[in-house]
């Protein structure tokens, strides 16, 4: 673990050097990357100088025990205990900050939520769920531009797509994807009879064009009227777009957007997600062992998450995690389940790494 902590400082200062190159300074780009893993590096940094103070001070502890005044020896002794309780903290710290992060975790999202089985009271869930993820975002600081709003008849959303930004968003978000249910007495119930409703999240890391490893010679692209919501201007315009991949076949499209250039943005990044699954299904097809990943598929069938509003119980089904505090979360309180999931995350990465 030392040689892999002393090669993450040496990696540290070089980047600090690179921040004040004027050449790096000059490209906005390159300046962006080096202060995102310079500003990465600084916590495991500053954990590892805690732990080599603190093996020094033990070696100094160790050398007083060899003292011949009792009072000095007795100070050594209970001062050595301290050293050696912050010595294994420091050490699981360092190991939690060692996990490897998955590269998209750094990624804003196009995040999308989608009334399912239930009729009107899933749009009207679809709702509830919108307002508890802005709250959420707007409690931990990120940014929202709302891409398409498809109203429900009585309420809701049919359909909300946003994009979110900000600091670490797909590695706080990426457990959201999959099946919300909710169990509750509909406001168009009469008979008080509880119903179970669902939507939909998902949850899409937002690439950077040219982190997108497609062949350009490879793609088809064609563009097309968008039907349903939106009126007049969505149906005259060819603002949908729609990508095919040849090699694979795999396709892609958009109509979130009024705008063309969206779209197609959308519909690329959906389409390297779909290209860069089919590839890890292919390379894990004969593990039989595969880790469960907590995200899942991210398919709408997977059933995720549970809002249960007789009994104020929130459950979420991956890691058997059950709050009774559904009030507080469907009020933008998510800190809980998420960091949960992360914790749950971060335990099988360290078993796989064991």
């Amino acid at each position: 673990m030392l040689e892999k902590l002393e090669a993450i400082k040496e990696r540290f200062h070089y980047l600090e050097e690179k921040l004040s190159d004027p050449e790096t300074v000059k490209d906005m780009k390159l300046f962006t990357k080096t202060n995102k893993e310079y500003k990465d590096l600084t916590l495991i940094v500053n954990a590892y100088r805690d732990y080599k103070n603190t093996l020094s001070n033990i070696d100094s502890s160790k050398a007083m025990l060899a003292d011949d005044d009792p009072e000095m020896k007795e100070m050594a002794e209970m001062e050595l205990n301290d050293l050696e309780a912050n010595k294994e903290k420091l050490e699981e710290e360092i190991k939690l900050l060692l996990i490897p992060k998955d590269p998209e975790d750094a990624m804003d999202v196009i995040f999308e939520i989608r009334s399912g089985a239930g009729g009107d009271e899933a749009s009207i869930f679809a709702g509830d769920l919108y307002r508890m993820y802005t709250k959420y975002f707007e409690t931990i600081g990120f940014k929202t531009e709302t891409l398409d709003v498809n109203e429900g008849s009585v309420g809701g959303f049919n359909k909300v797509v946003l994009e979110v930004k900000g600091d670490n968003v797909y590695g706080r978000l990426k457990f959201e994807s999959g099946a919300h249910r909710v169990q509750r007495v509909p406001k168009t119930e009469s008979q008080g009879r509880v119903h179970t409703s669902a939507a939909t999240v998902v949850v899409l890391p937002k690439f950077e064009i040219e982190d997108i490893d497609v062949k350009k010679d490879d793609l088809r692209t064609d563009t097309f009227r968008a039907s349903g919501a939106g009126g007049q201007h969505v149906n005259k315009t060819e603002s949908g777009v729609r990508f095919t991949h040849l090699p694979t076949g795999i396709v892609a499209e958009s109509t979130d957007s009024r705008s063309q250039h969206k779209n197609r943005e959308i519909a690329l990044q959906r389409l390297y997600m779909k290209i860069k699954e089919a590839q890890k299904l292919e390379v894990d097809k004969d593990q039989k062992q595969k880790r469960q990943s907590l995200v899942g598929s991210g398919d709408r069938s997977d059933k995720i998450r549970t809002y249960n509003y007789p009994q104020n119980r929130v459950t979420d089904h991956r890691i058997n995690l059950t709050l009774y505090s559904l009030d507080k979360i469907v009020d933008g309180q998510l800190n809980e389940i998420i960091e949960a999931l992360q914790v749950a995350e971060n335990a099988e990465k360290m078993k796989e790494g064991a």
